[in-house]
């Protein structure tokens, strides 16, 4: 029996398979765990599926490279499940008229803060221009903020890290917070939730409601636009002023 098991390890190991495999096993542990507590943001499956990967492939010895050549495929459909958020966004095409100004305003404001925000409070604490750089796209969904913080000096592998742990806080404490300072409007929450945690953030919008989620998805993608854009004009501005 011991020779057949270490057979099909050597198999898998070697073969594509092994990263679809392990990383589909690893969501779905994550997601049990994660049902099992309620829900409760803290026990997000993103990080614990994580986590788990990287326990498997130390203890395996298994290269990255070799992992990724099958995990690829699962990143491949991260284009299609972007795409498919414009269902419902759709479906909220007539409120998102209406509302364009104020979702403006919030999406300027609330991109400027985050960065500026972030960029201040680590130099004021003494941290190092990489981290400095790595913080500002922070508030951005995964892959758009480590291609920012690549092309401005910062350290993509440490931004990673950042917006999951941004992800969480929002997903944990925007709840509280806004029904806090009293907002009611599902949009609104949804749209300051996607602002300002990203993919997490708007999957705990669905959790809530659709329309939620609409809004928290267009909120990700504008903030990804908006930051891209923002993040090199504002350390532009910066070295001037320097």
């Amino acid at each position: 029996m011991q020779p057949r098991l270490n057979e099909i390890w050597v198999y898998l190991s070697a073969s594509p398979l092994l990263g679809l495999t392990v990383t589909l096993l690893a969501y779905q542990l994550a997601f049990a765990i994660y049902r099992r507590l309620g829900f409760h943001p803290l026990a997000n499956p993103v990080p614990i599926a994580v986590a788990l990967l990287v326990s498997v492939l130390v203890l395996t010895g298994t290269p990255y490279s070799t992992y990724f050549d099958g995990a690829q495929f699962v990143h491949f459909l991260l284009g299609p499940a972007t795409v498919a958020l414009a269902v419902p966004l759709y479906q909220q095409r007539d409120r998102i008229r209406r509302m364009w100004l104020p979702l403006a305003v919030g999406l300027a404001v609330g991109v400027l803060t985050a960065v500026v925000s972030a960029g201040l409070i680590a130099w004021a604490l003494g941290a190092s221009r990489e981290t400095v750089l790595s913080l500002l796209p922070k508030s951005v969904t995964t892959p758009i903020a480590m291609g920012i913080s690549e092309r401005i000096g910062g350290l993509p592998s440490l931004t990673a890290v950042l917006v999951i742990a941004t992800g969480m806080l929002g997903a944990v404490i925007a709840r509280p917070l806004l029904d806090l300072v009293r907002v009611p409007e599902p949009g609104v929450r949804g749209f300051a939730l996607g602002l300002a945690s990203h993919g997490i953030g708007t999957a705990r919008a669905f959790q809530v409601s659709e329309e939620a989620g609409a809004f928290a998805g267009l909120a990700m993608g504008l903030a990804a636009l908006a930051t891209a854009i923002a993040v090199p004009v504002l350390l532009a501005l910066a070295a001037l002023g320097g």
